[in-house]
């Protein structure tokens, strides 16, 4: 094959200082332009002179290629500039081309016409082969490209991709390099370090370095005994040389850093399921974390796997496949190969064979495509008390735990667990998503129960189940009496020996820990249910229904309340079973379904009269009394406000629902009109609700006050009432309540001749109605719209 088909050689200059360095190399220009990474095309343009001003790094790629010196590279980068050839003695640059018979002081001599260099040993080349189908990634190949292409010229660049099992570490580096193999035009160097493989022990970095080494010409009798020694002998060997060194499977930094090279020139890639904290810190890895594939990148592999057509026609299951894999590359790998394997099966089936035998669906006669194999090999790798705990959180209900919370699932002190949970972090079986708060993938979840099922008695199991319920119900309790101290319907017993309860001893501590724990809670719940703690799940659901309800995550306190009906139908308590179809009558208000909560209020009716739990009838009355004026049967709600507070009366009850029952009694009196006695009520209200320091109550009655001032013409009195229950509101966190109060202050302003005002003050209550999805925002809507006043708003 001609070098130069069809070309001419320049008479002087870039041209033949390539060629005649090419030449002296041995090296065809196809040859050069793959060591150099550059074209073809571009190594026949520089030759025939049509490419005369190169890129900077064209230039330094083809230095690196043609292993130029020091003096000869000056040479070149000048040329290349347009700029005189640096003045340089005979003896210190190169024989380079001669241009003419007679050259002047500028140009450089002839080369000899023998080589003088021994030609270039052949490039070793040990890459694996690629993972067929691979998916996506970008983000992590382009970060890998910054690492190891852009790196200095004095430092050996260090990517250490790190990940859990099975989500696809070293499928990416093979990738990866070989995708950036010709930017390594010296070779690519790998072995399997074995880190984490349980039939066969781990690669010494010895062995490593002796198949480097053996592999680089190096005859076996001549590799030195000590590691030390080999290490030095690959340097030299490297030396220079643009070598890609992939190690994969590493156990820990120290099996790592006697096989880094020593020269800028090469780079290395490591795979690792521990964190390489160690070769980040002294060696300047730079970290790469491999995680789950996003749910579009997971599906595209799917697709890529089991063919596109019969992927988009089965959308349904490609998605429950995906989630069930936990969108785990090797999970979605074994069930993409037995979907191959089966094409006249629909998804659906595999769907469902992961629903029900979610490991057993991931298992095969291969080891490395077993996902309990792949899993215990980490576990193995662990120390005796942290397999422990992590076999124990596959008894937590998710999603995620605490350090305080699994200290109470181990009965361990709180330092102790935290540093058993860095453990597991750095083994890459749990993830610390939020500071002190760790988590795992559903697929780890399975395994960590399956192996506490078969490692851990069934004593031992329990008594940590009821430990991590026990902390949350204490932990709980003591938050939800912070943010309501009149709520004293449940008293816990006493905790689990072991049980590390929390300490929260202020309002915003408490409503934080709510946040934090919300769906905790809520798994909680379900978990205490199915484990026959039907105490706890009853009590579990009081804890967290005042944060549901002043939150508005309605659905949610719907669905913990349907928990504690049935446990407390299970362990026959009536008025339990009451108050949980009570509170199913206050969420389905809020969500505006009248029929759905009038028939729980008469079912908590019947069940607190069954009970004979008169405080119980009273506090439905008041309820039932709020749910009235929602259909506008003003009348009737009085009348069910009147006879709570009977009740109320009749038990000499001084406390919160006394004080609620005369605020709802002074509220329908307003709504029929009787704005005297609804100020007689509200003021005997605000009285009580002082008294006991009911913050939430005290909010509720200042706007009945806003709403009766409001229609005696009393407007500023009634600004301050609505202002007052608006920051009462806003500092209980209790959003749904302060956009009704800014919903009557933007009426009242509207009535009094300040549109202005009253769009400002709808337009925040709107605000807050679409964020908890509530149907009242479209009322306010028509208000913006119309700048008109609706009917009053006030439920339960």
């Amino acid at each position: 094959m001609s070098d130069d088909p069809g070309g001419r050689l320049a008479p002087g200059g870039l041209g033949e200082l390539v060629r005649a360095w090419r030449t002296r190399a041995l090296l065809t220009q196809e040859q050069l332009a793959g060591r150099a990474g550059l074209s073809v095309r571009t190594i026949r343009r520089l030759e025939n002179g049509t490419l005369r001003r190169p890129r900077s790094a064209s230039v330094r790629l083809l230095i690196d290629a043609l292993r130029l010196e020091a003096a000869e590279a000056d040479v070149l980068a000048a040329v290349a500039r347009g700029l005189p050839a640096p003045a340089a003695s005979p003896e210190r640059l190169p024989a380079t081309p001669r241009t003419a018979p007679t050259a002047s002081p500028e140009r450089l001599p002839d080369p000899p016409a023998t080589p003088r260099a021994a030609p270039t040993p052949v490039a070793v080349r040990q890459l694996p082969a690629g993972t067929a189908g691979f998916t996506g990634r970008d983000p992590l190949l382009r970060r890998l490209d910054t690492v190891l292409t852009d790196a200095s010229e004095d430092a050996t660049p260090i990517a250490a991709i790190t990940g859990p099992a099975g989500v696809g570490k070293t499928s990416l580096a093979v990738h990866w390099a070989h995708r950036a193999a010709p930017r390594f035009p010296d070779g690519q160097l790998y072995v399997d370090l074995r880190g984490f493989d349980p039939s066969r022990t781990a690669v010494d970095p010895s062995e490593a370095l002796r198949g480097f080494l053996t592999a680089h010409g190096v005859a076996p009798d001549r590799v030195p005994a000590g590691t030390e020694a080999q290490a030095a002998l690959y340097r030299s060997r490297l030396a220079g040389r643009r070598v890609l060194v992939l190690l994969d499977n590493a156990r820990d930094a120290d099996q790592v850093r006697p096989l880094l090279p020593g020269d800028g020139a090469c780079a290395v890639l490591v795979t690792s399921r521990t964190p390489l904290v160690g070769l980040v810190a002294g060696e300047g890895a730079h970290p790469v974390i491999v995680d789950v594939l996003p749910p579009a990148e997971a599906k595209r592999m799917l697709a890529r796997r089991v063919g596109q057509r019969r992927t988009a026609a089965e959308p349904a299951a490609v998605t429950e496949i995906v989630e069930l894999c936990a969108r785990l590359p090797l999970a979605l790998a074994v069930v993409a190969a037995r979907a191959a394997t089966r094409p006249g099966f629909p998804l659906a089936r595999f769907a469902t064979e992961l629903r029900t035998a979610r490991l057993d669906a991931l298992s095969g006669g291969d080891a490395r495509a077993d996902l309990r194999s792949v899993f215990s090999w980490s576990t193995r790798a662990l120390s005796r008390p942290a397999a422990w705990l992590f076999r124990l959180l596959g008894t937590h209900p998710g999603p995620d735990t605490s350090v305080a919370a699994a200290a109470s699932l181990a009965a361990l002190p709180v330092p102790r667990v935290r540093a058993l949970l860095t453990e597991l972090a750095d083994a890459h079986l749990v993830l610390e998503h939020l500071p002190d708060r760790f988590t795992f993938h559903d697929l780890l979840r399975a395994h960590a129960e399956e192996t506490a099922r078969e490692e851990e008695s069934e004593a031992d199991r329990r008594a940590s189940t009821m430990r991590i319920l026990d902390h949350y119900l204490h932990t709980g309790h003591a938050a939800a009496v912070l943010l309501n101290p009149q709520r004293t319907e449940v008293t816990p017993a006493a905790p689990h020996p072991g049980v590390r309860v929390e300490d929260i001893t202020a309002y915003a501590d408490a409503t934080a820990w709510f946040v934090a724990e919300h769906c905790v809670l809520l798994a909680a719940t379900e978990h205490a249910a199915r484990h026959g703690a039907d105490r706890h799940a009853a009590e579990l659901t009081w804890v967290v229904s005042g944060f549901l309800e002043r939150q508005g995550h309605w659905e949610d306190w719907i669905r913990c309340q349907l928990v504690s009906r049935a446990a407390a139908a299970r362990l026959g308590d009536l008025s339990l079973e009451a108050a949980a179809h009570r509170n199913l009558g206050r969420a389905h208000a809020r969500l505006g379904r009248v029929t759905e909560s009038r028939h729980h209020y008469a079912r908590a009716l019947e069940l607190y009269q069954r009970a004979g739990d008169l405080g119980g009838q009273a506090r439905t009355h008041t309820n039932l009394a709020l749910l009235l004026e929602q259909s506008h049967d003003y009348a009737e709600a009085l009348n069910h406000a009147q006879r709570s507070l009977s009740l109320h009366r009749l038990l000499a009850d001084d406390g919160v629902g006394h004080a609620n029952a005369l605020n709802t009694a002074g509220w329908c009196y307003a709504l029929v009109g009787d704005y005297d006695q609804a100020l007689v009520h509200c003021q005997e209200s605000i009285v009580l609700h002082r008294r006991i320091k009911d913050r939430d109550g005290e909010a509720a009655t200042w706007d009945t006050l806003g709403y009766s001032h409001h229609h005696l013409g009393n407007h500023r009195q009634a600004v301050t009432c609505y202002e007052t229950a608006i920051r009462l509101y806003r500092e209980l966190g209790d959003h749904y309540y302060e956009s009704i109060s800014l919903l009557h202050l933007g009426d009242l302003h509207g009535e009094s001749g300040d549109p202005a005002a009253a769009h400002e003050h709808w337009q925040r209550a709107l605000t807050i109605l679409t964020d908890l999805g509530h149907a009242a925002a479209e009322d306010v809507r028509a208000r913006l719209r119309n700048g008109t006043v609706s009917k009053p708003a006030m439920t339960p």
